[in-house]
C-alpha cells in the first residue's frame, strides 16, 4: 500500500511538471535523487526527509550514532518575512531504529526556538545558537529531551541578521568553541561558561583539519583558513598582522551548475549568468567542510567541500600543504562533486559521522536569500517561479562510494574508557574527536598510562599522537612526556608539543627555562611548521630568550610575512632591543626589500607604543648626514612616518633629520614632515596648516597605515617597496594612470587580476619585462582592498581621493561573473 501511494505521487509530480503548471515544483525524494549529477565513483542516498526534518541548517552525530539537526523553520516563511521571528525553530534528534542507514523517527530535543542556526554537542546536551542568545540545553534524565537550559551569552547573535550572525560553535583541540562572523570564543572552565575575544573569522560555517587549523569562507570567496593557532598574532598591541589569519587558499571562483540559476540575487547584473542562465561563480559560498573520514579513497583525505546553495551544487577542493602554507584547487575539470537539476536543492551544511559518509543538509526550498538582501530582480523571479511556495521541506542526503556496503557503526556511548582509547587510533576523524572528548568530559584519568603509550609509540598515526597530547593536557597531566614529543618524527606533533609546553610554562619558570633552552638549541634544524610554532611560543618565555632568539630567527625567515608577523607578536615591548641587535649585524648591511620591511615594521611598532626612549633611540640612528642616509635609515623613517600616534612624543631638541629636511629629496621631505607632526621639541613652532592649490585630501591615518602594511606584504614583492616596479615582475605604480585614475578600474584589477601588455605613463610593458598576468586578490575583503588602494593613491607624492570599502564591494558585485583577468582594452572600455 505504501509503495502504491509513492508511485502515485511520482506520477503526479511528473504530470504537473510536464503540464508546465509550475516552473519549479518540489519533487519527492525519489525523483529528486534522479536529478543529481555526481562525480565518478559516487552514489547518493536519502537519510531523512520532510516531515521528519524541515529546513535543516546544521547537524552533528552524537556518540550513540544519532543525528542531531537544527531546523530553522521560521526562515523566510514568505516573500515578505511575515512572522519570521516566531518561535517555530527546533533541534531534533533523528533515530535509525533498524540501522539501515535511513532515519525512522525523531525526538524533539529543544523546541520553540527563534531562528536557531548552530549547535555543538557537549556532555548531556548541546550549545544551541538562537537568533540572539547562546544557550546550553541539557537533558538531565536521559529521555533525549532538554529539561534545563543555561544562558551562555545573551548577545551572541549581535544584530540578529540571519546571514550575518555568529555561528559555528566548533570545538577546537584546545577545548574552546570557535565561531564565524564573530570575534569571540567560549569554554566551560570550572563549571562556568567563559567568553573570550579571538580573531574575527568568516561568515557561515566552520571546520578544522587533522592538525586543528580552522577553515571558513565568505559568500564571495569560497575557502579561507588560519595558518597559525588562534590568539597568537593578536598579542602585540603595537603591531597589526597582515598574514597567518584569514588566509585565502584559492582565488578560483568558478562553478559548474547543471541547471539555470535565474533565482540568483545578482542574476540581473550582466555577466553573472552565462548564456544558458547558469551562475558563473560563487555568490553564496558557505559551510566549508574538511573531510577527515576514511570511507572514500585516500585522495579524499582532508579535501575541503564547499556548499553553493544558489547554484545547487557542492564543490570539492584538493588542499595542498607546503610547510605551513596552504593552497587549494578544484578537484574536477568542468564539473562538480555534487550538482542538481532540482532548483530547490539547497545544500547549506555538511558533516560526517561514524560511517565516514559525507552528509548534506538540504533546506529544500525556493527562497534561500534572506529578505533583507533580496533585490527587486530576485523578488520578481521568485514570485514568477512560485519559489516562495512550499515551505517546511527538508532533506538529509549522504554521499558514499558506489560500492558502499551496509554497515552498523560503532556506538561510542556504550564503550568503556579503555575501549575509547582504541578509537584514538581510528582513521576516521569523527571517532578520534568523539573519543577524545568523551575521555576528557568523563575525566577518566585512569587511562593516562594508555594515552602515554600512544605518544611513546611512533608507529601509531601522527593524528593519534596529537589527540593524545591534548587529552593529557585536558586531564591535567604534566610531565616530561611533552618534551619527549619534541623528538617525534612528525612536524605537526612537535609543533603541538611546543604549544602545550608553552601553556604550562606560563605558570612554571623551570618549564619555561627548559623550553627556551630547547628552542635556542634546536630552532634552526626544524621544518617551517615547527619553526613557526617556535616563533609564536617564544613570546611566552622570558625577555632574555626572546631578545637572543628572535634576531637569529629573523636572519633565516625575514622574507616570510607569516614568520615576520609571528615574531612581531612574540616581542611586544622588545621591538627596540630586537632592532638594535639586527642593526649592526653583518647580514643586515646589504640592502634587501624584505629586510627593509622588517625594519619598517619594528620602527612602526616602537612609534605606535609612544615610548619616548624608543623613539629617541630611533632618531639617533637617523642622526646622519643626508649623504650617509641609506636604506636602513629610510626603513626607519618609513615606519615612523606611517605610524603617527594620537599624542605628540617629547624628544628634547629638534631632531637633525627634521632640522636638515630641506637637503633631502622631495619624497623623503614629505615623510619627514609627517614625522614632525608626531614629535614635540623645545622651540617647536605652532602647527601651520599647509595649503595647496588642490583641495586637500583627508586620509585616515589608520587606513593609510593598514594599506601600507598590506602593500608591503602582498604587493611589494612585484611592484617594489618604492612602487617603482621590479624588472621581470611588474610595472611601476608611481604616477601610473591605473592607480591615480578611475578607482573602479583599480578595484577591478585587484579583484580579477590583469594580463599584459599594459601601458603605464606612456611606456608599454609586456613579457619578459613583466610577468604575463597580475593575479587576482579576490580573497581580500573590501576593507583590506580599499586600504591598499587608498595607500597607493596617496603615496610617492600622489594625492587622490581615498577609497570606500563599500564602493569596492559594489564594484565586485556589479562585475559578477568575470573569471579571466582583465585586459587593458577591456578596462579602458569600462565607464566610471
Amino acid at each position: 500500500m505504501k509503495k502504491s501511494i509513492e508511485i502515485q505521487i511520482i506520477l503526479l509530480t511528473l504530470l504537473l511538471g510536464s503540464c508546465g503548471k509550475e516552473p519549479s515544483p518540489p519533487l519527492i525524494p525519489e525523483i529528486a535523487k534522479e536529478k543529481f549529477h555526481l562525480a565518478p565513483g559516487l552514489s547518493i542516498q536519502l537519510v531523512a526527509n520532510e516531515p521528519l526534518v524541515q529546513e535543516p541548517v546544521a547537524m552533528s552525530f552524537d556518540a550513540a550514532g544519532r543525528l542531531w539537526v537544527v531546523e530553522m523553520r521560521g526562515f523566510m516563511p514568505d516573500i515578505d518575512r511575515t512572522n519570521e521571528e516566531a518561535a517555530t525553530g527546533r533541534v531534533s534528534i533523528l533515530l535509525d531504529i533498524d540501522q539501515d542507514g535511513k532515519m525512522d523517527s525523531s525526538v524533539i530535543f529543544a523546541d520553540s526556538l527563534v531562528l536557531p542556526r548552530s549547535l555543538s554537542l557537549v556532555g548531556n546536551g548541546a550549545l544551541i545558537a538562537e537568533n540572539i542568545p547562546l544557550w546550553y540545553y541539557e537533558d538531565t534524565d536521559g529521555d533525549l529531551k532538554a529539561d534545563r537550559r543555561i544562558l551562555v551569552d545573551s548577545t551572541y547573535g549581535g544584530d540578529a541578521i540571519v546571514e550575518h550572525s555568529p555561528n559555528g560553535l566548533l570545538r577546537g583541540f584546545d577545548g574552546w568553541f570557535y565561531n564565524v562572523k564573530s570575534k569571540y570564543r567560549y569554554k566551560k572552565i570550572d563549571g562556568v561558561w567563559v567568553k573570550e575575544e579571538t580573531e574575527f573569522r568568516g561568515q557561515w560555517g566552520l571546520s578544522m583539519d587533522n592538525v586543528g587549523r580552522l577553515y571558513y569562507n565568505y559568500n564571495w570567496s569560497q575557502l579561507h583558513a588560519d595558518l597559525v593557532p588562534p590568539n597568537y598574532l593578536n598579542r602585540n598591541p603595537n603591531h597589526v598582522p597582515t598574514s597567518g589569519i584569514d588566509h585565502g587558499l584559492t582565488t578560483d571562483r568558478g562553478i559548474f551548475p547543471v541547471r539555470q540559476n535565474l533565482a540568483a540575487n545578482r542574476g540581473g547584473i550582466p555577466g553573472t549568468l552565462d548564456d544558458f542562465g547558469r551562475l558563473k561563480e560563487f555568490t553564496s559560498a558557505c559551510s566549508p567542510f574538511v573531510y577527515r573520514g576514511n570511507l572514500f579513497s585516500e585522495d579524499f583525505s582532508e579535501n575541503v567541500f564547499v556548499c553553493e546553495p544558489t547554484g545547487n551544487l557542492i564543490k570539492r577542493n584538493i588542499v595542498t600543504s607546503l610547510g605551513y602554507h596552504l593552497s587549494a584547487k578544484n578537484a574536477y575539470d568542468g564539473f562538480e562533486f555534487v550538482a542538481s537539476e532540482d532548483e530547490r536543492f539547497r545544500p547549506v551544511a555538511l558533516s560526517s559521522g561514524p560511517d565516514g559518509a559525507l552528509y548534506i543538509a538540504d533546506m529544500y526550498r525556493g527562497i534561500i536569500q534572506h529578505g533583507l538582501y533580496m533585490t527587486e530582480y530576485l523578488r520578481n523571479i521568485t514570485l514568477e517561479r512560485n519559489l516562495d511556495q512550499h515551505i517546511h521541506y527538508g532533506r538529509i542526503w549522504k554521499v558514499v562510494p558506489e560500492s558502499f556496503p551496509s554497515q552498523r557503526p560503532e556506538k561510542l556511548s556504550d564503550k568503556s574508557n579503555e575501549e575509547l582509547v582504541e578509537f584514538i587510533h581510528s582513521e576516521n576523524g569523527w571517532f578520534r574527536d568523539m573519543a577524545q572528548w568523551l575521555i576528557v568530559d568523563r575525566n577518566t584519568k585512569e587511562v593516562i598510562p594508555l594515552i602515554k603509550d600512544i605518544i611513546d609509540d611512533i608507529s601509531t598515526s601522527f593524528t593519534a599522537r596529537i589527540h593524545s597530547l591534548w587529552i593529557l593536557h585536558h586531564l591535567g597531566y604534566t610531565s616530561d612526556i611533552y618534551f619527549k614529543a619534541l623528538r617525534d618524527p612528525n612536524d605537526n606533533v612537535r609543533a603541538h608539543a611546543i604549544r602545550l609546553i608553552e601553556l604550562g610554562a606560563k605558570e612554571n619558570t623551570e618549564l619555561a627555562r627548559k623550553l627556551g633552552q630547547w628552542m635556542h638549541s634546536n630552532w634552526k634544524n626544524q621544518s617551517t611548521i615547527v619553526a613557526l610554532q617556535i616563533a609564536l611560543s617564544v613570546g611566552a618565555l622570558n625577555d632574555k630568550v626572546a631578545q637572543l632568539l628572535v634576531p637569529l630567527m629573523l636572519e633565516e625567515y625575514y622574507h616570510l610575512p607569516v614568520m615576520r608577523d609571528a615574531l612581531m607578536s612574540s616581542i611586544s615591548g622588545l621591538e627596540l632591543e630586537v632592532l638594535n641587535r639586527l642593526w649592526d649585524q653583518p647580514e643586515w648591511q646589504e640592502k634587501d626589500p624584505n629586510k627593509m620591511v622588517m625594519l619598517e615594521v619594528l620602527s612602526a611598532a616602537i612609534m605606535k607604543s609612544v615610548d619616548t626612549f624608543g623613539v629617541r633611540s630611533l632618531l639617533s640612528k637617523l642622526n646622519v648626514s643626508p649623504a650617509s642616509f641609506g636604506w636602513k635609515e629610510e626603513s626607519l623613517l618609513n615606519g615612523m612616518s606611517y605610524s603617527i600616534p594620537q599624542s605628540e612624543i617629547q624628544v628634547g631638541q629638534i631632531p637633525r633629520i627634521i632640522r636638515d629636511s630641506v637637503f633631502y629629496n622631495q619624497e623623503l621631505i614629505q615623510r619627514i614632515r609627517k614625522l614632525s607632526l608626531a614629535l614635540n621639541w623645545t622651540g617647536k613652532p605652532a602647527k601651520v596648516v599647509e595649503r595647496s592649490k588642490n583641495k586637500s585630501v583627508a586620509i585616515d591615518p589608520e587606513v593609510y597605515l593598514s594599506g601600507r602594511q598590506q602593500y608591503v606584504n602582498i604587493c611589494a614583492g612585484c611592484h617594489g617597496n618604492d612602487g617603482k616596479g621590479i624588472e621581470r615582475f611588474a610595472p611601476p605604480l608611481r604616477n601610473s594612470e591605473w592607480v591615480l585614475g578611475s578607482e573602479k578600474r583599480l578595484a577591478l584589477i585587484l579583484t580579477h587580476g590583469m594580463q599584459g601588455p599594459v601601458t603605464v605613463a606612456g611606456k608599454e610593458y609586456d613579457m619578459p619585462a613583466i610577468m604575463p598576468e597580475m593575479p587576482s586578490f579576490s580573497n581580500l575583503d573590501g576593507e583590506k582592498m580599499a586600504s591598499i588602494m587608498t595607500y597607493i593613491r596617496n603615496e610617492w607624492g600622489h594625492k587622490a581621493s581615498p577609497v570606500d570599502p563599500s564602493s569596492v564591494g559594489m564594484y565586485r558585485i556589479r562585475n559578477q561573473g568575470k573569471i579571466e583577468p582583465w585586459t587593458q582594452e577591456e578596462l579602458l572600455n569600462i565607464e566610471d
